[in-house]
C-alpha cells in the first residue's frame, strides 16, 4: 500500500513545479491535479486553486482543463452542501464530456449521481448510474465499477433497501481490495470512506450499534491517515452518537470534542451537532452548567443557517434545555423551553418530535399535579403519535412501491442488455452463410486438386483468418470501425477470389471526418447486409459491384450504405419462393441484426424508430431494377480514451 506521506510529497512537488512553470497549458494541468487532490483534503485550498484555474481558462480554453474545472467545482459545491450550484457545474461538465472518452463520461455520471441523490432526484440519479453501468459494460474499468457500486448502494440506502445497499457496499469493498493501492487516486480513498460511512449509517438505522461504531472508526482511520478533512467532523459526530446509543458517554464526549479540532469553516453544522450532543452527555453526568453552555453554543450555530432541518435540531436542543431546567427546579424556564421545542417541531411539521415533546410536557404538569394540562398534552401526544404512525405507514408503502418500480426498471434494463448480447450471439451464429463456407472450402479444394498449392495456401490462410476473427469478435460487444471495415473487406475478398472468380468488384469509402481507429461500433453489425447483397443481389448475375460507404450523421451515429448493382429485391423474392433456405436465412440474419440495432439505439426508451432503410434502385430511363441500397444507422462510441488530468 502506498504511504500517504508519499502522496503528499507528490503534491508538494507539484506545488513547487507550479511556482516555476510559465506555460499556461502546463499550469492548467498542474492546477487541475492539485485541485483534484485538495477537493477531498482541504476544500478552502481547492477553492483557491479553482479560482486561479478559472482565471486562466478565460484566456486559454483547453477542453480537458475546462472539464476538470467544472467537475472539481461541482464536487466542491456538493461537499459544501450547495447542491443546486453543484448541479449547475455538473451540467456544464456533461456538455464538455460528450467530446471526451468513455472513462471520463463514466466518471462524471457517477459523481453527478451523488449530487442528484442529495437533491432527492432519484429518477435522474438512477438514469446516470444506468448510463455509467452501460459504459462499463462496453469498456470495463474496475476502479470506476467500484465507485459506481458504492454510489448505487447509497441509492438503495436512500430508499431504505438496506439489504441491497449492504450487498453493494460489500461488493464495492471487495473490488477495491483486488486493486493495487498504488494505482488508486485520492478520490478512490474518498469512495472507500463512503463505503464504511454508508455501512455505519445502516447499522445506526437498524440499531446495530457495535457494528456502527466499528464502521465509523474505519472511516475515521482512513480519513485521518489520508488527510481527508472535508467530512471528518461529521464522521466524529457519527461515531460519537453511536457511542451515546451504547451509553458509552466517555468515548462519545471524546469524539465530539475532536470536532472542534477540525479547523474548517465548512463543518459548522457538525460543530452544532457535536456541541448539542456533548451537552446532553454532560447533562446525563450532572454537569448542568457545562451542558447549558454547550446547548447555547449549538443554538447559535443552528440559528446562523436558515435551514428547515435546523428547525428539528433547534426543537431537540430546546427540549433538552427544558429537561435541564426541570432537573434544576427552574420550572418557568423549563416550560418556556418545552414551548419553544414544540413550536420548532410544529414549524418543521415533525409529528414524531411534537409527540415526544408533548409527552414530556404532560409529565412536567403531572409532577406538579396539574392533571388537566397533563391530560391535554397527553391527548396531544397521542394525536401527534397517531399522525406520525400514519405518516410512516404511508411512507413505507410509498417506499415499497418505489423500490418495486426501481427494481423492475433495473431488471428491464438488464433484460435489454441481456437481449442485446443474446441477439448478438444469435446473429453471429447466423451471419456466416453455410453456402459461402462450403463454396470457399470447395474452391480451395479445387486449387489443391489442381496442385496449385500457392493459391490454396493463400486463400486457406485468408479463410482461416476470417473464421478466427469471427470467433474473436463474438466475445466482444464493440470493436473499432477500422476493425469492422477490415473484417468486411476480408469477407468481400474471399467471395471475390473464391466464389466469383475475380468477377466481383468493390469500393469502400470512409468520410474524412470519421476517425475509424477511434470510433467503436457494435461487433459485425454490417456483415448480414453485405452478405445479403452478395448472396441475393449479385450471385444470380455472377459478378457486379459492391459499394460500402461510411459517413458521419452526428457525434453518436454513423451511416453505413451497402449498395449493389444486382438483380434487385423483386427478382430475389421470386427466387426465394423456390428456395426456402434463402428465405429463412434472410430472416435469421438481417432481422436479428435489426433487433440488435433497435435495442442499441433505444437504450431502454419506449419510442420506436427504424434504423435500417432499404431502397430499390431503378434505371432512370427504363425503370428496370438495377440493384439495392441499404442505409444503416449505427450507434458509435469513442474507443481511445483521453488521459485524465
Amino acid at each position: 500500500m502506498e504511504k500517504i506521506p508519499d502522496r503528499q510529497l507528490k503534491i508538494k512537488q507539484l506545488e513547487q513545479l507550479f511556482a516555476t512553470v510559465k506555460q499556461d497549458e502546463q499550469r492548467l494541468m498542474i492546477l487541475a491535479e492539485l485541485a483534484g487532490y485538495y477537493t477531498f483534503t482541504n476544500i478552502r485550498e481547492a477553492q483557491k486553486l479553482l479560482a486561479h484555474q478559472a482565471e486562466l481558462l478565460l484566456e486559454y480554453r483547453f477542453s480537458d482543463a475546462q472539464l476538470s474545472y467544472h467537475l472539481n467545482t461541482a464536487i466542491v459545491e456538493n461537499q459544501l452542501y450547495n447542491y443546486t450550484l453543484s448541479d449547475i457545474e455538473f451540467k456544464k461538465a456533461l456538455e464538455l464530456v460528450r467530446d471526451s472518452g468513455l472513462r471520463q463520461q463514466t466518471e462524471v455520471y457517477i459523481d453527478y449521481a451523488g449530487t442528484l441523490m442529495n437533491l432527492k432526484e432519484k429518477e435522474q440519479a438512477m438514469y446516470f448510474l444506468d448510463a455509467a453501468d452501460k459504459n462499463l459494460g462496453a469498456f470495463p474499468d474496475d476502479t470506476l465499477k467500484a465507485r459506481m457500486m458504492c454510489r448505487e448502494a447509497y441509492f438503495w440506502l436512500m430508499v431504505s433497501a438496506y439489504d441491497k445497499a449492504i450487498e453493494l457496499f460489500l461488493q464495492s469493498e471487495k473490488l477495491y481490495d483486488t486493486l493495487d493501492e498504488k494505482t488508486l487516486e485520492i478520490k478512490d480513498l474518498y469512495f472507500k470512506s463512503l463505503i464504511y460511512s454508508g455501512l455505519g449509517s445502516i447499522y445506526d438505522l437498524t440499531n446495530d450499534l457495535p457494528r456502527a461504531v466499528g464502521a465509523h472508526l474505519k472511516v475515521i482511520n482512513m480519513c485521518e491517515k489520508a488527510g481527508m478533512r472535508s467530512r471528518l467532523a461529521w464522521h466524529y459526530v457519527n461515531v460519537g452518537k453511536a457511542y451515546m446509543g451504547m451509553d458509552d458517554y466517555e468515548n462519545a464526549e471524546a469524539f465530539f470534542k475532536k470536532v472542534n479540532l477540525i479547523k474548517d469553516d465548512l463543518s459548522q453544522s457538525a460543530r452544532a451537532h457535536a456541541s448539542a450532543n456533548s451537552g446532553y452527555c454532560y447533562f446525563l453526568g450532572g454537569k448542568y452548567d457545562e451542558a447549558l453552555a454547550l446547548y447555547k453554543a449549538a443554538e447559535k450555530l443552528y440559528h446562523a443557517k436558515d435551514d428547515k432541518d435546523n428547525l428539528d435540531n433547534l426543537s431537540v436542543v430546546s427540549h433538552w434545555k427544558g429537561m435541564l431546567y426541570d432537573a434544576i427546579g427552574k420550572q418557568k424556564l423549563a416550560e418556556k423551553q418545552f414551548a419553544n421545542a414544540l413550536h420548532y417541531a410544529q414549524l418543521s411539521g415533525n409529528h414524531r418530535q411534537q409527540a415526544i415533546v408533548c409527552k414530556d410536557i404532560a409529565e412536567l404538569f403531572a409532577d406538579r399535579r396539574d392533571y388537566k394540562n397533563a391530560y391535554d398534552y397527553q391527548v396531544l401526544h397521542d394525536q401527534f403519535w397517531r399522525k406520525y404512525t400514519e405518516e410512516m405507514n404511508r411512507f413505507r408503502v410509498s417506499e415499497l412501491e418505489y423500490k418495486y418500480e426501481a427494481e423492475n426498471k433495473r431488471k428491464e434494463a438488464e433484460l435489454l442488455r441481456l437481449q442485446a448480447t443474446g441477439l448478438q450471439l444469435k446473429a453471429l451464429r447466423a451471419q456466416m452463410n453455410p453456402h459461402f463456407m462450403y463454396n470457399a472450402l470447395n474452391s480451395i479444394q479445387n486449387y489443391i486438386m489442381q496442385n496449385d498449392t500457392a493459391h490454396a495456401a493463400k486463400y486457406l490462410a485468408k479463410f482461416a483468418k476470417l473464421m478466427r476473427k469471427s470467433l474473436e469478435y463474438s466475445e466482444l460487444e464493440i470493436i473499432s470501425l477500422e476493425d469492422e471495415i477490415g473484417f468486411l473487406e476480408d469477407y468481400i475478398i474471399i467471395n471475390q477470389k473464391l466464389r466469383f472468380e475475380n468477377q466481383l468488384e468493390y469500393v469502400i469509402e470512409v468520410d474524412e471526418e470519421i476517425e475509424e481507429d477511434i470510433l467503436g461500433v457494435p461487433t459485425m453489425i454490417v456483415q448480414p447486409y453485405l452478405e445479403n447483397a452478395i448472396e441475393h443481389g449479385l450471385r444470380p448475375r455472377r459478378g457486379g459491384l459492391i459499394k460500402l460507404i461510411f459517413s458521419l450523421i452526428d457525434e453518436d451515429k454513423i451511416l453505413c450504405v451497402v449498395e449493389d448493382n444486382g438483380v434487385g429485391r423483386e427478382k430475389v423474392r421470386k427466387m426465394q419462393e423456390k428456395d426456402g433456405y434463402h428465405l429463412n436465412h434472410k430472416s435469421r440474419g438481417t432481422n436479428i441484426t435489426e433487433k440488435r440495432l433497435e435495442i442499441l439505439h433505444a437504450n431502454g426508451a419506449k419510442e420506436q424508430k427504424l434504423f435500417v432503410n432499404i431502397i430499390d434502385l431503378k434505371d432512370p430511363v427504363t425503370q428496370e431494377p438495377c440493384g439495392t441500397r441499404v442505409e444503416i444507422e449505427i450507434p458509435v462510441v469513442e474507443m481511445h480514451l483521453k488521459s485524465n488530468l
